[in-house]
């Protein structure tokens, strides 16, 4: 942890591994993924490697993408 509080994903220790089961939800397949191994956010990626399954947060988006979605102002500032 930084000194504003922020923890980095290879400063947190590893959960061990789990056994999951897996089920249908209609026509996929899915898993309940235990309360250690949570994503931050609501939307996460999702690839495959070989036989391995890797799911990742989404990154968060940079300073200039959140500028991008904000609304200017519409006051007069004053000069200096």
């Amino acid at each position: 942890m930084d000194a504003y509080g922020i923890t980095y994903a290879d400063e947190v220790p590893m959960p061990p591994a789990r056994h999951v089961k897996l089920f249908r939800n209609g026509p996929n397949q899915a898993v309940r993924i235990p309360r250690a191994f949570e994503l931050p956010g609501e939307d996460a990626i999702m690839r495959k490697e070989g036989n391995r399954l890797i799911i990742e947060p989404v990154p968060a988006k940079s300073l200039l993408g959140l500028l991008a979605t904000m609304t200017p102002l519409d006051e007069d500032f004053p000069s200096l």
